[in-house]
């Protein structure tokens, strides 16, 4: 095999849609929410701090990248019926995030109809491209991102309790949340597969995304960019010191990766048949 899904065999297939559907089964019983209806809205706090309508800003421009990730990766990931199947259902759930995060900046009042209109065009006058080539190596940066970003909803949340409380953007980023845990979730299980299968293969994939890794690129797009790069980073909800403690380090362990296999020194782990 001259890459681990170069092409998949029957059985690894069979255990990708059976993920796949348990994943989706689960989420129609147990975790879809409404726009509309499961929002209090007539409960955002229009006196909440500014910094954090600019970091919910910031996050409203990530998820709008929503039509590049899905129509690149897509192609990347057609052979694969459990990934692409996957993909269509994580672009739905991504879609609500950034219809969610742009009502409550609009109910709110953070923001007029003008300004989110004037956003969108910065965001959509540029393309996001894929950071890895391979669908390998699109797995191990989706199960990061993923990760990640979910960091990212967590600490906001606590951030806002922290600083007065809004209950609809609470709920929000509960709601948001526990979405990205799922994703993560399903996304690590498909890597696993693949660890399992060739382990040196994924270890290769999976080192420069850990050691190179970065959130979209969004902040050079936004009026007074370095304003904003410095509020998330007082906000504490994402910065160096989280990715390694909450992202690299959990990686190593989720995935029983030792550091040296990470510097790709380590000895050679057998793989599981």
């Amino acid at each position: 095999m001259t890459s681990a899904d170069a092409l998949v065999c029957p059985e690894l297939e069979g255990a990708l849609w059976r993920l796949y559907r348990d994943f989706f089964d689960t989420a129609e019983r147990k975790r879809r929410w409404r726009v509309r209806d499961d929002i209090p809205w007539d409960k955002c706090n229009p006196n909440l701090d500014p910094a954090i309508a600019d970091v919910v800003e910031t996050f409203c421009c990530v998820e709008l990248y929503l039509p590049d990730y899905v129509s690149k990766v897509l192609p990347v990931v057609r052979h694969s019926r459990g990934r692409t199947w996957f993909y269509a259902n994580w672009g739905y759930e991504e879609s609500k995030h950034s219809l969610v995060l742009s009502d409550w900046l609009l109910r709110s009042g953070s923001r007029t109809e003008e300004y989110m209109f004037d956003m969108e065009k910065k965001v959509f006058a540029r393309e996001w491209n894929l950071p890895h080539e391979c669908p390998l190596g699109m797995l191990a940066y989706a199960m990061v991102q993923e990760h990640a970003t979910f960091l990212n909803y967590r600490n906001l949340r606590q951030r806002v309790q922290a600083k007065g409380g809004d209950p609809a953007l609470e709920k929000i980023l509960q709601f948001v949340s526990v979405d990205e845990a799922a994703h993560y979730g399903l996304f690590k299980s498909f890597f696993e597969l693949f660890l399992n299968l060739d382990r040196d293969q994924s270890l290769q994939a999976l080192r420069p995304v850990l050691n190179l890794f970065q959130m979209p690129a969004i902040h050079d797009l936004l009026d007074e960019s370095k304003r904003r790069i410095a509020q998330v980073r007082e906000l504490e909800i994402f910065n160096e010191e989280i990715f390694i403690r909450d992202v690299y380090n959990h990686f190593l362990n989720a995935l029983d990766v030792t550091r040296a296999e990470m510097r790709g020194r380590g000895p050679k782990k057998s793989l599981a048949t």
